[in-house]
């Protein structure tokens, strides 16, 4: 996953790799209500081909009875009953797999209906080196449109130096089941501190689970299963499931010249401050960005203004904050925030 590194510290022999990830997450229905419908009863070798699409393999699995859970070359990919989670750095092509993906969906697993979309990703540092359609936002909803007519695209963010995108549809709220309770909480870091960095490296950890100790990673969410891996020389993935399905994934790109840490989790809070308290402190960054994702089911649906804000953020001075945007959609509400350390 992550860039091999010469001896030579300087920047011109490092080589570079793109951290930030393109998450595509998508919730299916079926016309035909019938309890067997599963995405997890697609087979793994339908998957592993797929993912070939995509340019990244499976290198390890965990699962309960909820939530499968796969470690990527290239990130993870989180397959439940009608949803899966595909989140892929570098100069991986997610949105090449769609096709495919649509196809297993109904015709393995018996879905028919695409309920929900989200395609999203922050700007890269180097978008010329992605490959078609990832080198432009323009192109990729081009795509997205080609597959979902009525998909709406967003920038958020105060400029395009430092800002995010999102595709969704904004259908209304499905009468074919009743819908899920739904928030997921994303924080994307860059300018890393370094010496949490040198964690996740192999002349430091002898192995994942030893970085996932050293780092406090273990401590961030109880109760979770961790299946991490540390790459060769450096660079680390972990996803991590709960027994009700609830998942967490990290992956980190320690090179100082483009360190990037992302956090991702819907385990279910009414309000996310502790847990992004403690991954501030974890990885101590010099910016970073939240997005906090709930329908109007989940627990944090009725939660204060002032936590939809994350004004809690604001109020600690070691922060400055850039930029927030709350969109309200026809079954999500978004909050999306950036900040830098201060003084910035």
């Amino acid at each position: 996953m992550m860039a091999a590194t010469n001896k030579d510290n300087n920047i011109e022999n490092v080589q570079f790799f793109e951290g930030a990830e393109k998450l595509l997450e998508i919730w299916f229905i079926s016309s035909d209500i019938k309890n067997n419908r599963d995405l997890r009863h697609i087979p793994r070798h339908k998957w592993e081909s797929l993912l070939k699409t995509v340019r990244c393999e499976i290198i390890s699995f965990c699962r309960n009875d909820q939530i499968d859970a796969y470690v990527l070359s290239e990130s993870s990919m989180f397959i439940s009953k009608r949803r899966i989670i595909l989140k892929t750095c570098g100069t991986t092509t997610p949105l090449q797999c769609l096709e495919p993906l649509l196809n297993l969906a109904q015709s393995v697993a018996g879905f028919d209906e695409v309920e929900n979309i989200f395609y999203s990703h922050k700007n890269y540092k180097r978008p010329e080196l992605q490959t078609s359609p990832h080198q432009a936002f323009e192109e990729e909803v081009a795509l997205l449109d080609t597959f979902f007519p009525d998909g709406e695209a967003y920038c958020l963010g105060s400029n395009d130096a430092d800002c995010w995108y999102l595709y969704t549809l904004s259908r209304e709220k499905s009468t074919i089941i009743d819908e899920e309770p739904d928030q997921t909480l994303e924080i994307l870091m860059t300018h890393l501190d370094a010496e949490v960095m040198a964690i996740f490296k192999r002349s430091a950890c002898s192995s994942a689970s030893l970085a996932t100790e050293k780092s406090g990673i273990s401590q961030l969410i109880p109760h979770m299963i961790f299946d991490d891996f540390l790459f060769e020389p450096c660079g680390y993935s972990m996803n991590g499931i709960t027994k009700s399905g609830s998942y967490m994934t990290i992956h980190i790109t320690p090179e100082p010249e483009f360190s990037y840490v992302s956090f991702e989790s819907d385990v279910s809070e009414v309000s996310y401050k502790e847990i992004i308290n403690r991954v501030l402190n974890t990885f101590k960054p010099g910016k970073f960005m939240v997005t906090i994702f709930a329908n109007k089911e989940s627990v944090s649906a009725n939660c204060p203004q002032e936590l939809k804000q994350l004004d809690y953020i604001q109020n600690n001075k070691d922060w400055l904050r850039k930029d927030v945007q709350y969109c309200q959609f026809k079954n999500y509400d978004l909050t999306c925030a950036f900040y830098s350390k201060f003084p910035s």
